[in-house]
């Protein structure tokens, strides 16, 4: 029998400062971090709930990873979209395009992090 499942299962998000994008994420999605080293690669682990929707990922510094405001883009649920634009703007963000309605399906944002990655900000109200 073949599970159903989320087309997502992992994702990384490049930083060259480790401590200052944790700082940032901490800040602005009120989330800690499991660190994993794996060999010359660091890593910070985003929470994860086991039978939770949705997918967990880290934050990765090593040769390869390379942050980027163009390319591939995450979004990051957030009930809360007004708050977590704020604190994207306190704990050194950039917001890119403040809240906008997509209809039905509720409202996005986009920030740019610290380290100059573009990520996407949803919200069902």
């Amino acid at each position: 029998m073949t599970q159903a499942h989320n087309p997502v299962g992992w994702f990384e998000i490049p930083v060259t400062d480790m401590d200052r994008a944790k700082s940032f994420y901490q800040a602005m999605l009120g989330c800690t971090f499991d660190d994993l080293p794996m060999g010359q690669v660091e890593m910070a682990l985003f929470p994860m709930q086991q039978d939770a929707i949705g997918s967990s990922g880290a934050l990765v510094k090593g040769a390869g990873y390379a942050p980027s405001a163009e390319g591939l883009l995450i979004y990051f649920t957030a009930p809360d979209l007004d708050n977590v634009i704020q604190r994207c703007r306190d704990n050194g963000g950039t917001v890119v395009q403040n809240r906008t309605s997509i209809g039905e399906h509720g409202f996005i944002a986009y920030i740019q992090d610290t380290e100059g990655n573009r990520i996407g900000l949803h919200t069902n109200h």
